[in-house]
């Protein structure tokens, strides 16, 4: 993967550009993602925060309690309504996930593990040995400061 890294919205009313590598990179299964993308999951790239910044428009936003507590906010394009990212707000969480589907090459994204499969459909097969979480992995990523 090339760093920098960029996307967007399909109208291209708002962009953004991450000048970090991932962190992780998953599917998350839980029933939030599942009714923000009408699909079975989510593919999404978690990045430190302080790497990302939207360089083009300003996305509208949309938040929902977390099970981590506090709330996860998740941007979206208020002209096209592409899904752009999503994270924890309301305590220190210093990461931002971005949705694989919007980077301008979805191809780099490669899952690691699969979250909240606690919630995924009963005919959303996982049919990969990755490792599965019932919610969030156990240990949080690592940032180098």
């Amino acid at each position: 993967m090339n760093i920098p890294f960029e996307g967007g919205c399909a109208c291209g009313a708002v962009r953004y550009r991450c000048e970090a590598a991932p962190l992780r990179m998953f599917k998350c299964h839980c029933r939030d993602c599942q009714k923000a993308v009408g699909g079975p999951f989510v593919a999404a790239l978690l990045v430190p925060i302080k790497s990302f910044r939207f360089t083009k428009g300003t996305p509208s936003t949309y938040a929902v309690p977390s099970a981590r507590g506090g709330t996860n906010t998740r941007s979206f394009c208020g002209v096209c309504g592409s899904r752009l990212t999503g994270g924890q707000r309301g305590h220190l969480w210093p990461f931002i996930g971005i949705t694989a589907t919007s980077l301008d090459d979805p191809s780099v994204f490669k899952n690691e593990m699969h979250l909240f499969v606690s919630q995924a459909q009963p005919w959303d097969v996982i049919g990969d040995d990755l490792p599965q979480h019932a919610t969030y992995p156990p240990d949080p990523p690592k940032i180098n400061r």
